[in-house]
């Protein structure tokens, strides 16, 4: 037994659906625009001379921005130059570097040494 119809029956099947689809859709388009909603390709609505859509934006002029940029550059410069110099970098003499690497050795010394106790003499017999 087949498992789906035949091809002929699926593409009449899909010419209805679409004729649906576009009906459907047809009658969406009909209510926004009673509603007065907009949808993809409506253009804005216009208002009339009277009435206006909201606030008009203030225009700046170039001069009034330009005295804006310069004093705000010159608050950013002087937090730039109020701010505490960077401590210098702290350099290890060589003394200090050389206490360091003997500490080092003799730690090590120590653990390699408390190893070979843990695990014993590697090839010899303890003596009894």
């Amino acid at each position: 037994m087949a498992r789906y119809a035949d091809h002929g029956l699926l593409a009449m099947a899909l010419v209805g659906y679409e004729s649906e689809r576009a009906k459907i859709k047809a009658a969406i388009t009909e209510i926004r625009a009673k509603l007065g909603q907009r949808g993809p390709g409506r253009p804005k609505v216009v208002a009339s001379e009277t009435e206006q859509a909201g606030p008009q934006k203030r225009a700046m002029s170039a001069s009034s921005r330009r005295r804006i940029a310069m004093a705000q550059r010159k608050r950013w410069a002087a937090i730039k130059n109020a701010k505490a110099p960077a401590k210098p970098k702290r350099k290890l003499s060589a003394a200090g570097g050389k206490a360091i690497v003997e500490a080092l050795r003799k730690r090590w010394a120590a653990v390699s040494k408390a190893k070979a106790q843990k695990s014993g003499p590697k090839g010899r017999k303890a003596a009894a």
